[in-house]
């Protein structure tokens, strides 16, 4: 971790200098990986971005009730956060949802004690030294404000060093919004609005002065965020795949999580991902960004190939059913244009794409999605901390030995 500056309100790190910026929106500092010495850039160093999908939610990804360790509870969660870092992941985050009782249902009662990700983070960062921590947020429900968000998370950028980042997600399901007693907003003003939401904290970040806006949907008047971040602004991500959401992405974010197109078949992800990701990067490229685009494999990996498809037999013989409706009902009415391909039967192991094999199987589709433009994997699994341990004695060698991993 890099030492506190001895006047933390108004040093920051040696690098290219802040850009002041000419409209609301348009970028005012540059990415963090443009620090040479920054957290970010030491982790793009790595030929592949290695990271941890956190189970903060019951059962996972995976309705099941096969039995398994994973746990939603915080010191479970922070012992495969520490794990992950011992083993040289680069990045860990957890997904942030508003559910009522019973979650999505069934004998589970799915994702219904669910550990806040932002709090979570807060946390990890000051038993954690070298790992990047990213927080889901919602900013467009309840009261945040734009000031919050600058001021948290300048706060949670030195409290880890210059290892935290915010994943910001607008929302996909009507019911959440209404949780909060408001009503869901369309799907491109959504990101209208996380486009001048962001954009104010920027310049937040960036301003040595106080400074008032006047914007559509957020006014400050006379406001000032210190002790600015160190190496400009935190790690910007969203997860998005719709078109609205990838010119968001190339305009604000650092690490783009993105969905397969064609399900989450890996032969059919690997074939549609080529294209996808380009057209993600060419928005990027089109504004003089650069962004890395990052996918979550659920991996169910045995020393052999017909012990994993046992395991993953068992995964589905074990799905709890009412669970698996009450999360596809749950999306069904929402808005998401990231998942149009994707089955209802992949539900109940979860994952954006799906690996399952031997080490030497999984390694060859990881190797292969690097081919396809994929420049990093947020990897999750079904039983996390022996899953965790086995991917970490099997699977990562095979991966540094290819290269990909240094």
């Amino acid at each position: 971790m890099r030492p506190s500056p001895a006047c933390p309100s108004t040093a920051r790190p040696p690098g290219p200098p802040i850009r002041r910026m000419k409209t609301m929106n348009a970028r005012i500092s540059l990415s963090p990986a443009d620090y040479p010495d920054s957290p970010l850039a030491a982790a793009l160093k790595q030929p592949l971005l290695l990271g941890l999908f956190l189970p903060i939610q019951n059962g996972g990804w995976s309705p099941s009730t096969l039995p398994r360790t994973t746990d939603w509870s915080f010191d479970y969660n922070k012992a495969l956060t520490l794990k992950a870092e011992a083993l040289g992941f680069d990045l860990a985050f957890g997904l942030a949802q508003w559910i009522g009782k019973d979650g999505y249902g069934g004998a589970l009662k799915y994702r219904e004690q669910t550990i806040d990700p932002f709090v979570t983070v807060a946390a990890l960062a000051s038993l954690t030294s070298r790992i990047l921590l990213i927080s889901t947020i919602h900013v467009l429900y309840g009261p945040w404000h734009p000031l919050h968000l600058a001021k948290f998370s300048a706060t949670l950028d030195h409290i880890s060093g210059g290892r935290f980042g915010i994943n910001m997600v607008t929302g996909y399901a009507p019911r959440e919004p209404r949780m909060f007693g408001t009503t869901q907003i369309e799907h491109d003003e959504r990101y209208a609005r996380a486009d001048e939401f962001i954009g104010i904290v920027e310049r937040l970040w960036a301003s040595h002065e106080n400074i008032s806006i006047d914007g559509s949907y957020w006014k400050l008047e006379e406001a000032f965020v210190s002790p600015r971040p160190r190496y400009g602004r935190p790690i910007l991500v969203n997860a998005t795949g719709s078109p609205a959401g990838f010119a968001y992405a190339a305009q604000h974010s650092d690490l783009v999580f993105i969905t397969s197109p064609a399900g989450a078949e890996i032969e059919a992800a690997l074939a549609a991902l080529p294209a996808h990701v380009a057209a993600l990067k060419a928005q990027a490229k089109a504004v003089g960004r650069e962004v890395r685009a990052l996918i979550n494999p659920m991996i169910v990996c045995r020393p052999t190939e017909k012990e994993a498809k046992d395991y993953h037999a068992a995964i589905l013989a074990h799905a709890d059913t009412a669970a698996v409706e009450g999360f596809l009902a749950h999306h069904a009415v929402g808005d998401s244009q990231a998942w149009k391909n994707h089955k209802s039967e992949h539900r109940i192991l979860g994952g954006n794409i799906q690996i399952i094999g031997s080490p030497e199987q999984v390694a060859d589709k990881i190797i292969r999605l690097k081919q396809a433009g994929i420049d990093g994997i947020q990897v999750a699994f079904f039983d996390f901390q022996p899953d965790l341990d086995f991917f970490g004695e099997a699977v990562l060698p095979l991966l540094k030995q290819a290269g990909l991993r240094i």
